[in-house]
């Protein structure tokens, strides 16, 4: 039996190895075993541990609770706390998601124990290296064993640093394997979507039974931050909401920043718009019923961007660049960075109703299978 060793650490990673999880409880239970370390990098309750228990995600072994703090403080909290695991538990591989602070501490932690580390969404490139996350995705990646690539466009961004797609057995850190995938949200996507509030409760509470609703959210420290992006993502918000409702689940560190800047003039309008509603983060399951139920979705979230494609919503994204580039490149989302001016004409757009299809451009949904199988193959 291989031993994998997975590191979660921030909503979109605790989602996504939901599929792994699930895989190997369905299909290879005797071959294949999970041990789930949590970092504690989302630490409120709301953030992390609801979506253990909506998505049937076994308990974490390990829960390093390393908090908030800086870049470099939270890292080396991780790195020391990771290092730990690996010497105590001896996996055959740490297997680890995205490109957060805790994808970066497992991937150094394991490379510098010589374990196999495995990189699920690799490839991804915004080409913007002043986004912390574009620094960890890049490190991650070279570092790697395996590669996981969800698009065709990640494997093209590995060809080009020099990875070899058709590299053979046996891999290594200096002979890595690179595979394309698809898409393990869109397993989970798919696995989930019946569940999400399948008599309406959800949003009958909020009072949104029939409502025409866009969904918006907003995390990312470039633009929780900065005040100008801040307040130019509120403006675009209100005057949006002169057209239609806004729903939007506030992340914490979205809400110390509205609650610092108060009295900032498009910060209080949008505190204060009777269109706008704002609601506690949500849940996986809650968040897929809002964004079913949606016209349309504004995030500065990579996860949403492909979820609200999953189910066939077009995005405006509050940012420069988008490693999704696919979404972007065929027309079903646009980057309207944090200007009030794009936000408004992308709203117009998508609302004139432009012709889509929805081209398969994540998979067939069966990418945690294709992990699975690949890593009993893989490892020695």
């Amino acid at each position: 039996m291989k031993r994998i060793l997975t590191v979660v650490g921030a909503r979109p990673q605790i989602i996504k190895a939901s599929a792994i999880s699930r895989a190997i409880r369905e299909s290879f239970t005797g071959r294949l075993e999970e041990i789930i370390l949590h970092t504690g990098q989302h630490y409120d309750l709301n953030m992390s541990e609801v979506f253990f228990r909506e998505m049937d995600i076994p308990a974490p072994h390990i829960h390093l609770e390393v908090g908030s703090g800086s870049h470099a403080v939270q890292t080396a909290r991780m790195l020391e706390g990771i290092e730990s695991a690996i010497t105590e538990y001896t996996p055959d591989a740490v297997l680890v998601y995205g490109d957060t602070n805790s994808t970066l501490a497992a991937a150094l932690a394991a490379a510098k124990l010589h374990t196999p580390v495995v990189h699920v969404e690799a490839g991804l490139r915004s080409f913007d290296k002043r986004m912390p996350e574009e620094i960890n995705r890049i490190t991650c990646d070279h570092v790697s064993t395996l590669l996981f690539t969800p698009t065709a466009a990640g494997l093209t961004n590995l060809a080009n640093e020099g990875f070899d797609p058709a590299c053979t057995r046996p891999w290594n850190i200096n002979h890595p394997g690179v595979f394309h995938c698809g898409d393990i949200m869109l397993d989970n996507t798919l696995h989930f979507a019946e569940q999400a509030d399948p008599e309406g409760d959800f949003l009958r509470s909020l009072g949104l039974d029939g409502t025409a609703f866009l969904l918006t959210t907003v995390h990312r420290d470039s633009n929780t931050d900065d005040l100008t992006r801040l307040s130019g993502i509120c403006e675009g918000l209100c005057r949006i909401a002169g057209h239609t409702s806004v729903v939007f689940p506030v992340h914490p560190r979205t809400r110390q920043a509205l609650e610092r800047h108060a009295e900032h003039p498009d910060v209080f309008r949008l505190l204060h718009h009777e269109r706008i509603m704002r609601i506690p983060p949500a849940s996986f399951l809650e968040m897929i019923a809002l964004e079913r139920a949606c016209t349309m979705v504004i995030t500065d979230s990579g996860g949403v961007q492909k979820e609200a494609f999953f189910l066939r919503k077009p995005g405006i994204v509050l940012r420069p660049h988008t490693e999704w580039i696919e979404i972007a490149e065929s027309g079903h989302a646009v980057l309207a960075d944090a200007d009030p001016d794009a936000m408004v004409r992308a709203y117009h757009h998508f609302q004139s109703g432009p012709a889509f299809t929805w081209p398969p451009l994540f998979g067939d949904g069966r990418a945690a299978h294709f992990i699975c199988t690949t890593l009993l193959e893989a490892l020695p």
